[in-house]
This record gives C-alpha cells, structure tokens and sequence, in this order.
C-alpha cells in the first residue's frame, strides 16, 4: 500500500496521455510553458496564426508539440481548431487561453474601436474559447481550464513607473479585460464544478519581454518594486501552469494563481 502511495505521488505532476491546447503558446511566455508542458509528457498543441512564428520558436521541438491553425479574434476559426486538434489527436484534457491582442495606451486617448478591441482580444477571446472546448471536455468527462490574467488585473499601475519610458504605459482596457478574465475563472468554475471541470487562473507579473529589456531604465523601475528584486523569467511561469493542468490540482478550481515575485502584496 505504501510503495502504491509513493508511485502515485511520483506520477503527481506526469502529464502522459494528456492533450493540452494553448493559444499565444510561441509568445515571451507561451514559449516557456509549453516546453515544460511537454517536458512533462503532455502532447501541446500551439493554436496560433503563423506557422512561422511557431516554427522560429520551436524549430527544435520535441515531437509532441504541434501547430494548429486559429485566429482566436474569430468563433468559427476557433471550432475549427478544436474540430481538428480533437481529429488528430483525440478529446483534449487541458485548455490555456493565453493569447491576447491589443490596440492603442494612451490612457485618456483610445478611441471607442481601440477600447472594444483590447477588451476583445483578452476577456473576449478567452470567453470565445471556454465556450467552444466546453462540447469536448462535456464529452470526456472532465477537463481543466487555465486563464491568464495580469497583475493590472488586480492592482492599478504605479505610473510613476512609466514616467521615463511613457511607451510602456499599460493601458486601461488591458487591466480591465484582465479584471474580467479573473472574474470569468470564478464564474465558470462555479458554473462547470458539477461536471468536473476546474476552471482556474495564472496572474503574471513583471515579465518583459526582450525587447522591453533593452530599456534598463524601465525595468529597474519594475525591479524596484518588486519584493524579490528582479522581473520574471518565462521559466518563472511555467511551473504555475504544470501544476494546474496535472492531477496535483485535481481539488482546485476558481482560484486566481498569482506568479509576481511579490508585486501585488504592497
């Protein structure tokens, strides 16, 4: 009994066997997890507009990981998608909605169309595909669902932070849209629970991307903010996301995973 225990405890965090779906996943972040979604037995399938962007990413990838084609901004691209992931390579057990578009940060200054779009192209798009995968995860009996939200989603910018490098603003649409990306997971995983489907939420915090990294300026703003001293690396993340598509988070569900180093806790 106790060698049993200690076998199902090994295999805790194990992804064998499993299909997970990612949008955004050849993005700063994306990239990261899904590497160690793979490292972990999953078989990830990248949902994404350019193969090219996909293939620079993963030139070298690991068997299991594969693109499929999908504009998330587009309900019938994304049936299709998940019409045709299912096809080849059978009913999925994880999605991650982590793509996001956004357009316009001038906070006083978005047009109507600018405001709508970046509202879209985060709470809209993770709407669009919660509301798709749900006729598979119904069909298999389970499922986990995982957003992504932002620290601008919990706590409001520090703006003196961008006083230097006013490019970087974050916008209010963005941090509203991820407001309401937190509060989907909570409504969804209340509404899903009696069908056995975890719905769940990673919170980012400080992860420029490298090109932002070439404004030292700029992220020793961030860094000086930041309990632990430093931004985050996309590795930093990658484990939130294991963690939450593995069996370890069988028994969790609406809870908002905050990856920050701190940020949000002053």
């Amino acid at each position: 009994m106790a060698s049993d225990a200690l076998a199902s405890f090994a295999d805790l965090f194990s992804l064998r066997g499993q299909v997970v779906l990612m949008t955004g996943g050849y993005g700063h972040l994306g990239r990261a997890t899904v590497r160690a979604l793979a490292a972990q037995g999953a078989t990830v399938l990248v949902l994404g507009r350019h193969r090219d962007g996909f293939s620079e990413a993963f030139g070298e990838q690991p068997s299991d990981v594969h693109f499929i084609a999908c504009d998330v901004a587009d309900t019938a691209s994304v049936q299709q998608a998940f019409t045709r992931s299912t096809a080849d390579y059978g009913l999925p057990a994880v999605l991650i909605n982590n793509a996001v578009y956004s357009r316009g940060n001038r906070p006083d200054q978005l047009t109507d169309e600018e405001f709508a779009f970046g509202l879209d192209g985060s709470m809209g798009t993770t709407y669009r595909c919660i509301r798709e995968i749900l006729p598979y995860f119904r069909q298999r009996g389970s499922g986990k669902i995982i957003n992504v939200a932002s620290m601008y989603g919990v706590v409001a910018p520090d703006f003196t932070a961008y006083a230097a490098t006013p490019q970087f603003t974050n916008p209010p649409h963005y941090g509203a849209a991820k407001a309401g990306v937190i509060q989907l997971t909570r409504y969804f995983a209340s509404f899903l629970g009696p069908e056995n489907i975890q719905v769940n939420c990673v919170t980012p915090g400080a992860f420029p991307s490298a090109t932002v990294q070439q404004h030292p300026e700029f992220v020793r703003e961030l860094e000086q903010r930041i309990p632990l001293g430093r931004i985050g690396r996309p590795e930093d993340l990658a484990g939130a996301f294991v963690f939450l598509s593995s069996r370890a988070a069988d028994f969790v569900t609406g809870h908002n995973l905050v990856v920050d180093g701190g940020w949000t806790i002053r």
